[in-house]
């Protein structure tokens, strides 16, 4: 067990568990590699309900993944989940259960942010502040 007193200002209830418990990514062998033991052989993988309050945790409070009992192990786990989409996809799940049960906009979207430097922003803030013009080497001392 992960430690469950860690996190247990947040539970994870069971309507949740069963809504996102088939977008876990099941953990397949590498092809490439050779093993030493046969599929099945060594330790048993941690509870994957477990890993994921762990995860939420984390997310949730912003704490560090060594703060969480076995956290590299968490975090090796939250890595691998991530890369497979499954966050993104328990997102588009909820979208999409929200919208049948409140209903979405779809046709109206708003984006906000830059990317790009303002043009005209040298002329509003000056020089660099860090040259206070000042002439010649700026490595030499003066006495």
């Amino acid at each position: 067990m992960i430690g469950k007193q860690a996190y247990k200002s947040w539970t994870m209830s069971e309507e949740f568990w069963e809504a996102v418990k088939p977008y876990i990514p099941e953990h397949e062998r590498d092809k490439n590699r050779e093993y030493k033991r046969k599929p099945g052989g060594g330790r048993k993988p941690p509870d994957k309900r477990e890993i994921l309050a762990a995860i939420l945790y984390v997310l949730r409070t912003g704490c560090q993944w060594k703060s969480v009992p076995k956290g590299s192990n968490i975090h090796r786990y939250f890595q691998m989940w991530a890369q497979c989409g499954f966050f993104e996809a328990i997102w588009a799940a909820g979208l999409y259960e929200y919208d049948e049960l409140k209903g979405l906009d779809w046709e109206w979207q708003s984006l906000d942010g830059c990317m790009t430097k303002a043009p005209l922003a040298q002329e509003s803030v000056g020089k660099n502040p860090t040259d206070r013009g000042k002439n010649g080497d700026k490595t030499k001392r003066s006495h």
